[in-house]
């Protein structure tokens, strides 16, 4: 009986002790994060959830800071095992880089039973775009299918240091909408000099691509100049695009809904092979000059006094790598004091690569009364028409020095100096007499302002106040009583106040389109001294013929007044808006051109 006893007892203490330890088990509070990548191209994306096995209060997620975020979207999951309740709750994110790099999304919080519990930090690695498959079955593949952005390169063989150029297009068919885009990661060009062509503004231009038509931004121009040879990788230029596609349903007037779909979208990888510059012919003096140049030497003066100072310039102008080869250094005779040249460029860049004007101008002083000789000096570039080198040497000039003390090293008055004779420097106050500019010196003494011509000015000045303050007030009082007048112009500053609110509106429908009418309407009622009440289509053609606008610029005034009112029921892109701005700044100015 003892034994049975002491048995129940054993029975009951292990029944208890595992009932506790599933209670302490069950009571443990978990918060973590997890993600379902932790190295993605900038193309990609990836979801990111904070998961917790107990109901907590003060969610505070992490700030994405290199992140575009979409969410949160919440779950709960309630479920029994074996008796046992299983609890969890998760908020999910989705994450589209910013820019490629490493980097740690930060901790995210949360209050549970009174316990702020923190998620461990997550590093994240965005590469450049990587190559995704397509999926017929994807949301997106329509705009994979009606969207392809574009690097057009004008050369892929080039020598080193010859100019091509970079041309990225986004081409979009007809089938969709563009309604924004917005740069997600620049291409780097290494081993390249590069410089950017502003665009103003992005227009959709019409195109034939892949045997269709199309319409096509222009997003961006680059102009390269290669600094090393053989095989150049070009890295893919991302962006970030909102499009407009048709779905299946339809609304009030039947029309396709269009749905925004946001994509990123990338360039392929392009590799650029640069040749060397031939060895074959090329000249000592090459410093790198490749392109079509002409070069100069020029003196300010070819005679002068000893105490007078005068400048040398060596030029160089033409179609090339200006801003990436060194000019040649001049060499002067020793007797002669000369300056470090100051480097001047005068150069633009556009599509066909850098153009204009460098120099070198240098600062000379002689000393000592004589013939001074500057020798020849050689230029050498590689011409990129003939595939040859080409040196220019520039003439021999002679600096006449006179009226100054002669060098003790001259054999005789009126010789040329030799490059190898001794320097002597002589100091005067006069050496740069030939550069002073004009001074603006102030008198040292005041003069006194009584009995000036300001001070009768100002004494007389009320006296003439009064009759041009008559004459305003009596002008305004004219033009108060002008009953007709004051509407027209108050219907005209209207115009130019609601065209100036649609301009700034530009991407936001319902205001831009609603500024646009009000625009139009209080244009024509200052043109046509009409009220509201009286506009309909007709009249307003009615009107404006008789006023001798041309019809189909009265048409175009009406279609603008059409597409302000289907505004209210139909999607419109950005650039369909900017488009209808133009439009109305356009024939606006036109009406102004030809009404009577």
């Amino acid at each position: 009986m003892f034994v049975i006893l002491r048995m129940k007892l054993i029975k009951n203490i292990l029944l208890f002790v595992i009932i506790l330890s599933t209670s302490i088990l069950t009571a443990q509070v978990t918060f973590e994060a997890k993600v379902s990548k932790k190295k993605l191209g900038i193309n990609e994306r990836l979801r990111i959830d904070f998961v917790m096995n107990r109901d907590g209060d003060n969610f505070n997620p992490p700030s994405f800071e290199h992140f575009s975020v979409i969410g949160p979207n919440q779950s709960i999951s309630n479920s029994w095992l074996n008796g046992v309740k299983s609890y969890s709750k998760t908020y999910s994110y989705f994450l589209t880089p910013k820019k490629r790099g490493k980097f740690t999304i930060t901790q995210a919080t949360i209050e549970i039973d009174g316990e702020t519990y923190k998620t461990l930090p997550v590093k994240i690695e965005v590469t450049s775009a990587v190559d995704k498959p397509t999926n017929p079955n994807d949301p997106n593949y329509i705009v994979s299918e009606n969207i392809d952005l574009v690097a057009e390169i004008s050369k892929t063989n080039p020598y080193l240091n010859e100019a091509i150029t970079v041309v990225y297009r986004l081409y979009v068919s007809p089938n969709v909408r563009l309604s924004n885009l917005r740069v997600l990661d620049n291409p780097r060009y290494n081993d390249f000099w590069s410089q950017n062509i502003a665009i103003k503004e992005l227009k959709l231009q019409n195109a034939t691509y892949k045997g269709e038509d199309y319409h096509y931004v222009l997003v961006r121009k680059i102009v390269l100049y290669p600094q090393k040879t053989g095989k150049l990788n070009l890295a893919p230029l991302a962006l970030n695009i909102s499009v407009e596609v048709p779905t299946n349903r339809r609304d009030f007037f039947g029309n396709r809904i269009l749905e925004t779909v946001q994509k990123t979208i990338t360039t392929a990888k392009k590799t650029i092979t640069v040749k060397p510059l031939p060895e074959n012919g090329k000249p000592d003096n090459f410093t790198g000059a490749v392109g079509k140049f002409n070069f100069k030497v020029s003196t300010s003066k070819s005679e002068l006094k000893a105490t007078e100072a005068l400048q040398a310039n060596i030029e160089v102008t033409g179609k090339g790598n200006l801003k990436l080869f060194k000019l040649p250094r001049l060499t002067l005779p020793s007797s002669l004091e000369v300056y470090e040249p100051e480097h001047t460029e005068n150069v633009s860049t556009n599509l066909s690569g850098m153009q204009g004007k460098i120099s070198d101008s240098y600062t000379i002083v002689p000393s000592f009364q004589g013939k001074y000789p500057i020798p020849s000096i050689s230029f050498s570039f590689f011409d990129l028409e003939t595939k040859s080198y080409k040196t220019i040497t520039s003439n021999e000039l002679v600096l006449n020095v006179t009226d100054g003390p002669t060098n003790s090293n001259l054999s005789s008055k009126g010789t040329s100096v030799s490059a190898n004779s001794k320097k002597q420097i002589v100091l005067s106050n006069e050496q740069f007499l030939s550069f002073k500019t004009k001074p603006n010196l102030v008198p040292i003494s005041h003069k006194h302002f009584f009995k000036t011509k300001l001070f009768w000015s100002v004494l007389l000045m009320p006296f003439l106040a009064i009759p041009i303050a008559i004459f305003i007030r009596k002008k305004k009082g004219e033009r108060d009583r002008d009953v007709i007048g004051m509407k027209v112009r108050r219907a005209n500053k209207l115009a130019r106040k609601y065209l100036s609110e649609a301009k700034k509106a530009l991407g936001n429908k319902e205001s831009f389109y609603n500024a646009l009418e009000r625009a139009l309407h209080n244009y024509l009622k200052a043109k046509l001294n009409i009220e509201t009440s009286e506009f309909s289509k007709d009249k307003i053609k009615e009107l404006l013929l008789k006023k001798s606008i041309n019809e189909n610029t009265i048409i175009e005034f009406n279609n603008l007044l059409k597409s302000c009112e289907l505004a209210r029921y139909t999607p419109f892109s950005n650039v369909e808006m900017q488009q209808d701005y133009d439009k109305a700044v356009s024939v606006i100015s036109t009406i102004d051109k030809q009404i009577r």
